[in-house]
């Protein structure tokens, strides 16, 4: 791997890409087996720094953990000493005065990551920083992507839904931009970041015509916790205009990959019956997200040979 860390997807190398998705393949045979572990990151230590709320992010990251045989910390900031006026940087500081070898963290201010880097030596995953970048999502997207079509050069993916919010459409476009797909972003235009074309991608206010255009949907849920008020009508509306309905997808008669990063608002962004019909590939994506989490620790903390799943 050309980084020591993973922080985000902007100007990632496409062969690092690669080979974290192919890493994932040979790790999710492994998920597969009776017993499922290997001990490959033995005697790691790894510690998950969590200071916003999170459960597939932090139980897949853990799960990946213990199936590589990593010892795992868990760190909750509602129950650490920054409740006491502790700084940022003591708590890390401190923690990594332990012995430990990488820190996955979630944090709701955007550049955290990057920040921890500057006071820890150990590696460092961004596990998702506020609106910045959510980077091993949007691996675990792109894992989902080879494995239901066999590449993804030249595939169309509409991203549908609150993109000025989330950092899993802007990992997203990064990563599938730099391994050669096409993405166009749907959603209302407040809802659209300010010129966000000088990525590469197309901006697309139709649903109906991104559908009609695309090989897979990864629909976004509208994040009101992020956005404030004003941004949407209604619910109902939203729905209405850009929601993944039953309806909406019979008029089309195609198929046609369904993802989401999770949770779903379910009858606002997506129907019960789609995010549940075969066209859906969003529990695929949750398992795939335990085998890519493997893949970036072992590649990034320097698994053991001997413990390799061949």
């Amino acid at each position: 791997m050309q980084n020591k860390h993973l922080l985000g997807l902007e100007n990632y190398p496409a062969q690092d890409i690669q080979t974290i998705i192919d890493t994932a393949f040979s790790f999710k045979e492994v998920l597969e087996r009776p017993i499922k572990k290997v001990p490959s990151l033995q005697g790691k230590t790894i510690v998950n720094l969590f200071f916003e709320d999170s459960t597939r992010t932090r139980i897949s990251f853990e799960l990946a953990q213990k199936r590589l045989s990593a010892d795992t910390v868990n760190f909750s900031a509602s129950t650490s000493s920054l409740k006491k006026g502790e700084t940022f940087k003591d708590t890390s500081q401190n923690i990594e005065a332990m012995k430990i070898d990488a820190v996955v963290m979630r944090h709701p201010t955007p550049g955290s990551p990057l920040q921890l880097t500057n006071y820890i030596d150990s590696i460092v995953i961004n596990a998702g920083d506020g609106t910045h970048e959510h980077p091993t999502q949007a691996i675990l997207d792109m894992t989902s992507l080879q494995e239901k079509f066999g590449y993804l050069k030249g595939l169309k993916i509409g991203i549908i839904g609150d993109i000025a919010h989330s950092r899993v459409a802007l990992s997203n476009i990064y990563g599938l931009k730099i391994m050669g797909a096409d993405v166009t972003l749907c959603g209302p235009s407040t809802l659209i970041p300010p010129h966000v074309e000088e990525l590469g991608v197309k901006v697309n206010y139709n649903v109906d015509q991104v559908i009609e255009w695309a090989d897979a949907l990864n629909v976004l849920r509208i994040q009101r916790e992020r956005m404030g008020g004003g941004m949407i009508p209604s619910i109902r509306e939203y729905r209405n205009l850009f929601g993944i309905t039953t309806e909406r997808l019979a008029n089309h008669k195609k198929e046609i990959v369904i993802m989401h990063p999770g949770p779903m608002n379910r009858g606002v962004e997506i129907d019960s019956s789609i995010a549940d019909s075969d066209q859906a590939i969003i529990l695929d994506q949750v398992l795939n997200g335990v085998a890519s989490r493997m893949a970036i620790l072992y590649l990034l903390l320097g698994g053991k040979e001997s413990g390799d799943n061949k």
